[in-house]
């Protein structure tokens, strides 16, 4: 077995390292998820933890862990009488990204339980984790169900397994971390909420301490045994130091006023729900006992707030976690020292002493109008038209406020990804038929399964009231739901859209399109076409945050290479079938139609256009041609696109919604 990277080894990452001490000290403050670049010591430092974790005592033969102190009475394995237990290292537990339902929460062997009745339970990830560390690598890759299912048992500190009747269920108490690079897309809001702490990680800048993580790297690859004993000693006193934070645990004292400056900041940060309270108040205790106290101070609570604040401020997926911290430090001067209890008496000066004091701070928050205002004047001439910036190009133009958007779907039953837009055929949904089991089974459907046994029981022998039920009996239900697309914008960055108001028109709506595809887990993708070519602004990815920063920064000008956009956008989709051919794609075009540059532009992106109808690719063209005169280019570019157009005065919720819908076939409201 490799020896783990040293904790105390780890250069830097000070908030990631008290993020994870402070759930070891208490585990009830509700896990760690560790978002940050990648290379940046997030899974290194959560593997080094578990080397630092207290042993723990489990009852001998106890596949749950269960405790000998105190044994679970509805351990599967149980009824246990308490007694000696042995000892034993804590777990760690990684949960894959490709894992199944039944390998994370266990499985029932449904063949014994129809024929015998007896509860025979293969354990999961959850029972190996219990007592010890759940640790989930891009956990924003996981499926949804699957983070459900975790969460639901960090949450409730049990786990449920129902099938057919038959129920097992498991105490299931783990320290949860989870670490995403934000670049591969987002966990939904709800799902960030569970999380007890964040933390931001990202590479030191300093050259002597990236150094010193060279140093320290090279020094353990070379000798994992040698470079861990130099650092067995500050290990020891670490893993010492945890142990008696937990003892000293239940003996601190959180105040009232303490109480008072943590819902009071949790108000003045508007975050949702009560989680947030709770979470800060164990947050503050830990840290209380992390430090060999027994009375929680207010530098705890602004620590605590630091920590378990900032992924619950996020309002859509384009808002960056952070906290103010001078509104942060105002709130806690405001309502501390109330009752002497972890008042503000510690921090003498916490009043912001900057420019602009407490009645300034919010004008940088209300920036972006300003802002684009700003960023409007170099390039506006007379009646709002830009200035070109040079070479016919023009600088990149602001989008117009987003809007919510109706149900976008792609028409027919698919097989792709779990997620929330289009119908599928998946592991999760309503049961809409039977079907014998492609390899293990994973969803027992009960009366087809039943109706195939049930004409050879004379042949097999019945005698008994029990069912004989052979594997070839056995029937996998079939289920319906939804699932997430491919949306790939085909956006006109050409100097016939380079209109100001125009072109943030057609920014806000693909903005609004963006928000909605975060929403139902979809993958997006922006190729954009202008001058002499095409270009792939966004492979297929699924962070929408990475979208829309590069629609935000798309400049416009020059010819309009229409042809040239279509072929890169099917070559795209080409190249994504190879890598996720279960994927169907929407393809959303933003032009006014015209093609120029090159000889009969118009026909050869026609031609292009007749690709995407030939493979039955769902399609969308959103008509940007403005003027008193109109062409209607974009119409009969979607009639060989085999798709649908609108024109940019209706691009509204109503407006774009219907079209979509009209491409679907579906005629169902929000």
């Amino acid at each position: 077995m490799s020896t783990p990277f040293p904790f105390t080894a780890v250069v830097g990452q000070d908030d990631l390292r008290l993020a994870l001490l402070l759930n070891a000290v208490s585990p009830a403050v509700g896990g760690v998820l560790v978002r940050g670049e990648k290379g940046t010591a997030k899974s290194t430092a959560v593997r080094a933890l578990s080397a630092l974790m207290p042993e723990v005592d489990v009852v001998p033969g106890c596949r749950f862990s269960c405790d000998p102190h105190s044994p679970d009475p509805g351990c599967p394995d149980g009824p246990h009488e308490p007694g000696a237990g042995v000892a034993r290292p804590a777990r760690m537990v990684e949960l894959p990204v490709g894992a199944s339902e039944d390998r994370l929460v266990g499985a029932l062997d449904i063949e014994r339980a129809l024929a015998e009745g007896v509860k025979a339970f293969e354990p999961g990830l959850l029972a190996d984790a219990h007592r010890g560390i759940l640790y989930v690598d891009e956990v924003n890759l996981l499926h949804d169900h699957l983070v459900d299912l975790l969460l639901d048992a960090a949450a409730m500190g049990a786990s449920y397994v129902e099938r057919e009747g038959v129920s097992v269920r498991h105490a299931s108490r783990f320290l949860l971390v989870g670490t995403m690079n934000p670049e591969e897309g987002e966990l939904r809001p709800q799902l960030l909420d569970r999380f007890g702490l964040t933390v931001e990680v990202s590479a030191s800048r300093e050259p002597d301490q990236r150094v010193e993580v060279v140093r320290r790297r090279l020094a353990h690859d070379d000798d994992p045994a040698g470079f861990a004993a130099r650092w067995a000693d500050e290990e020891a006193a670490v893993r010492a130091r945890i142990a008696a934070a937990r003892e000293l645990l239940p003996s601190v004292r959180l105040g009232d006023g303490a109480l008072r400056q943590i819902a009071a900041t949790c108000a003045a940060f508007e975050v949702d729900g009560m989680r947030a309270d709770i979470v800060m108040a164990r947050t503050a205790t830990a840290l209380a006992a992390w430090a060999g106290r027994t009375d929680v101070l207010a530098e705890d609570v602004r620590q605590a707030a630091l920590l378990a604040l900032p992924h619950r401020r996020r309002r859509n997926p384009f808002d960056a976690p952070g906290l103010d911290e001078d509104k942060l430090d105002e709130t806690l001067e405001e309502f501390g020292g109330q009752d002497g209890d972890g008042g503000g008496d510690d921090d003498p000066d916490p009043g912001p002493d900057g420019p602009g004091g407490p009645g300034g701070q919010p004008e940088p928050d209300d920036a972006p109008q300003g802002d684009g205002d700003a960023a409007a004047r170099p390039e506006a001439g007379e009646g709002g038209e830009p200035r070109p910036s040079g070479a016919g190009e023009q600088s990149p133009v602001r989008a117009a406020e987003p809007f919510r958007t109706k149900v976008l779907s792609v028409p027919g039953l698919g097989e792709g990804v779990a997620g929330r837009r289009s119908r599928a055929r998946t592991e999760h949904g309503r049961t809409t038929g039977a079907r014998r089991p492609r390899g293990a089974l994973t969803k027992l459907h009960l009366a087809a399964t039943v109706q195939a046994a049930a004409p050879h029981q004379r042949a097999r022998g019945r005698s008994g009231r029990g069912l004989v039920v052979r594997r070839d009996d056995l029937r996998q239900a079939t289920r319906e739901g939804r699932e997430g697309n491919l949306v790939l914008f085909v956006v006109d960055a050409s100097g016939s859209m380079a209109a100001r108001q125009r072109m943030g028109a057609v920014k806000g709506a693909v903005l609004s399109l963006l928000l909605d595809a975060y929403q139902r887990r979809d993958k997006v993708g922006l190729v954009t076409f202008r001058g002499a070519a095409a270009d792939v602004a966004l492979p297929p990815t699924s962070s929408v945050d990475a979208a829309a920063a590069r629609l935000e920064s798309l400049p416009t000008g020059g010819r309009t290479p229409l042809a040239a956009g279509l072929l890169r956008a099917h070559e795209v989709l080409r190249v994504e079938r190879l890598r996720d051919p279960a994927r169907r794609a929407l393809v959303v075009v933003v032009t006014d139609g015209r093609a120029t540059g090159g000889p009969e532009p118009v026909a050869l992106a026609g031609r292009a256009a007749r690709l995407f109808a030939a493979e039955g690719i769902a399609s969308v063209v959103v008509d940007c041609e403005s003027g008193p005169v109109r062409l209607g280019l974009a119409g009969r570019l979607a009639d060989e696109l085999g798709g649908t157009a609108v024109t940019l005065d209706e691009l509204r919720a109503d407006a774009i919604a219907g079209l979509v819908r009209d491409v679907q076939g579906t005629r169902r409201a929000a």
